[in-house]
């Protein structure tokens, strides 16, 4: 009780504050308050997007739910439904620039151009999970609306953060520190007020800080069915639980039990301190001694999200297969004969007549480690697979980066998860770096069944070490990470590397570059970048683009005024 009256009296401050500011009180649903014709173009431009999104009849059954939800959190009459469920299944798809400009004309988004992604992440949220494929549906529709991306992530971070008591720590200059605390203050007064005053779906509950022992920090309703009645009963917590994973730890609590099959290694390990309501895994493709020595390096630069993670795993077979690569490299191979093996390569000439013998003499250094981490990374990804599936990491979004035998540990991991039933909205994202796996678009249509967002896959034409180790394949092999992945699907991206890695091992000393070559977020480029849509990436349609001028316009007067 002594929770609940804190929130009751925390609400009461922030609604006197809200009056004395002379802000309308928003007593009822953000979209609620749009006129009727911006709630049909809201409801419509949402089941036009999630036919274009997700058009495989695997997801019929999400676009229907979505949409007959939604339809009744926009206050909509039932007669709409069947349009809508209509956009939903496909139909109405050039109504998309129509739609999004009637809703760009509506007075309330005129106004306050974040309020239809405060209200679609609200709706999101509402039962206690956050579906990956509702998160790329609010970033797509935040593109068709020009509305920067970095925008939802202020307003997941503000969720998150919104009953700190302690002081921000200041990494940023005084003036911009003051700029975002006034800025999330603004974001508080539109989520908690507004959106825990309303009645409908199941209580989220956030800690301070949400870390592991989620009941002694005590929980906060964010959003909840009696409003912040609800704040810290049993049904908060477990959904809090829920949405966080096991007693908040994420996937910091999970450690592998016993052996599991050859798998001797298994281990998440944070890269941040920070929580967030999408994750990002980061999965090493070998070690080495010295500078590269620990699964963590890599990734110094890696900030796409506030909680990331890394995997370690098999750490002495990974080294073992690092110091061959060096050894192979510095001791074996001179430059010339380096130089002479890149032009073999990138003349597509490759045959085992063209090798040097020099290196042949020496292939089984590399080839026995190689050999035996290829076969551990595929148990491992399979691992991984059913640790997400068990959602250890709470019912989020989830991103998984790789490079090399890391971007292998991905593939199986998505390929096991396939085969497996709700499997959908775990995965938002996957980036592949130098995958030394098939490159037959075959064998990357099932990935497309779990993974929401986009499929990257990042190769270098003139790696030739990567197409060493395939050398002595009886068939040709296509391998993805020489190559592009020639799959038909919205979600695939393939991006040529070939100018940033000169080398296999570039994968792992390059990696700043990589990532921000391929749109992942780097602590240098959330500095210096703003609005970018990241690994989100537009639709080429002709008829989803044009629309949204209106809001930037309206977008840039609002962060003038902050």
């Amino acid at each position: 009780m002594a929770v609940e009256e804190k929130w009751r009296g925390w609400a009461s401050k922030e609604q006197r504050g809200a009056e004395e500011a002379g802000e309308k009180e928003p007593c009822v649903l953000l979209g609620q308050q749009l006129g009727e014709a911006g709630r049909f173009a809201y409801a419509a431009l949402c089941g036009i997007s999630l036919a274009w999104l997700f058009p495989e009849e695997g997801e019929s059954a999400f676009r229907t739910e979505f949409i007959k939800g939604f339809v009744k959190w926009l206050g909509l009459p039932d007669a709409v439904l069947p349009a809508m469920t209509a956009f939903a299944s496909g139909l109405g798809g050039e109504g998309t620039e129509t739609f999004a400009q009637i809703l760009l004309k509506d007075p309330i988004v005129k106004e306050k151009p974040l309020v239809i992604t405060q209200d679609l992440l609200a709706f999101s949220l509402k039962d206690g999970y956050y579906d990956a494929r509702a998160r790329v549906l609010i970033c797509h529709i935040m593109w068709l609306l020009r509305t920067p991306l970095e925008e939802l992530e202020v307003l997941e971070e503000s969720l998150l953060e919104s009953l700190k008591e302690q002081k921000e720590e200041e990494s940023e200059t005084a003036e911009a520190s003051r700029k975002k605390k006034e800025r999330r203050k603004k974001l508080k007064r539109y989520l908690l007020i507004g959106l825990a005053t309303v009645g409908g779906g199941t209580v989220i509950g956030l800690t301070g800080g949400l870390a592991a022992p989620l009941v002694a920090a005590g929980a906060a309703t964010i959003i909840g069915s009696a409003g912040a009645a609800a704040l810290g009963s049993t049904a908060g917590i477990a959904v809090m639980a829920s949405l966080f994973g096991a007693a908040g730890a994420g996937l910091t609590g999970y450690k592998m039990k016993k052996r599991v099959g050859a798998i001797e290694e298994f281990e998440f390990l944070p890269l941040t301190e920070g929580k967030q309501l999408h994750i990002t895994i980061a999965i090493t493709g070998w070690l080495c001694t010295g500078k590269y020595g620990s699964f963590t390096a890599p990734w110094s630069s890696l900030l796409h999200s506030s909680e990331q993670y890394c995997l370690a795993w098999e750490s002495k077979y990974l080294m073992e297969l690092g110091n061959a690569l060096d050894s192979l490299l510095n001791g074996f191979v001179n430059m010339m004969a380096q130089e002479a093996l890149k032009f073999t390569v990138l003349s597509g000439i490759v045959t085992a007549l063209t090798w040097p013998a020099s290196l042949l003499t020496v292939a089984n250094v590399i080839d026995n480690p190689w050999g035996v981490c290829l076969h551990r990374s595929a148990e491992v990804g399979k691992h991984l697979a059913h640790i997400l599936l068990s959602r250890q990491q709470g019912r989020r979004p989830v991103t998984l980066i790789g490079f090399s035998l890391g971007a292998r540990v991905i593939y199986f991991c998505l390929q096991e998860m396939a085969q497996e039933k709700d499997s959908e909205g775990i995965i938002e994202d996957v980036v592949f770096l130098g995958a030394p796996v098939e490159g037959e678009s075959k064998y990357w249509k099932a990935i497309t069944k779990v993974v929401s967002g986009r499929i990257i896959n990042g190769f270098c034409r003139g790696d030739w070490l990567l197409r060493f180790v395939y050398r002595t394949s009886s068939v040709k092999i296509n391998v993805a990470g020489l190559q592009p992945v020639d799959l038909d699907d919205r979600r695939m991206v393939n991006m040529d590397l070939s100018s940033v890695v000169n080398g296999h091992l570039d994968y792992m000393k390059q990696m700043d570059t990589i990532l921000r070559a391929v749109g992942v977020k780097t602590k240098e480029c959330r500095l210096e970048e703003k609005g970018s849509t990241g690994l989100f990436s537009p639709p080429a349609e002709k008829s989803q683009q044009g629309a949204g001028s209106e809001a930037q316009e309206e977008q840039n007067l609002l962060q003038e005024g902050d």
